[in-house]
């Protein structure tokens, strides 16, 4: 018997590049170096993009964006993340909860700047389920400590959306 509940994780890495807008969650943040990517480069959406489409049995961001397609350059997190989660919700799928977690020194996610980036995130998911977004630092170790790139961890819980 099928599963009423599917999880799926996802990880996403980019390098700091200066110049580059810092993009992280949907919200901009004041910064002289951002996330080098094909997109705007934000990590964290991104992992939650995976983590969706892993749980759904539906590939991955790469197979569904390719970073070769030209009309994706520079385009917002936001709406790729809408439409991956538009195609989650057709294979009869919803978000039940997600958990991101921030990998890198800075910039610090203070409480105020998370409850805005899970209201963003949440409200680009049609207001499913429960988003939480964390942070952590690696003490110094590996790309991230030293400052030469930011990482994202993200695990979302889907349920059967049930008609009714």
């Amino acid at each position: 018997m099928a599963s009423d509940y599917r999880v799926g994780t996802g990880f996403d890495a980019h390098a700091l590049e200066p110049g580059v807008p810092l993009v992280l969650g949907g919200v901009t943040f004041r910064s002289p170096r951002g996330l080098a990517g094909h997109s705007d480069g934000d990590v964290i959406v991104h992992a939650l993009i995976d983590a969706l489409l892993g749980a759904a049995a539906l590939g991955d961001i790469g197979t569904l964006f390719p970073s070769e397609d030209p009309e994706l350059r520079g385009v917002s997190s936001l709406k790729l993340l809408r439409e991956a989660y538009g195609n989650v919700r057709r294979s009869g799928w919803k978000l039940a909860n997600a958990d991101v977690v921030l990998i890198g020194n800075e910039p610090r996610l203070a409480q105020p700047m998370r409850k805005q980036m899970e209201t963003l995130l949440l409200s680009t998911l049609d207001g499913d389920g429960a988003v939480a977004v964390r942070a952590t630092t690696t003490d110094g170790l590996g790309f991230t400590g030293r400052g030469e790139g930011l990482a994202a961890q993200a695990v979302a819980l889907l349920v059967r959306d049930m008609p009714g």
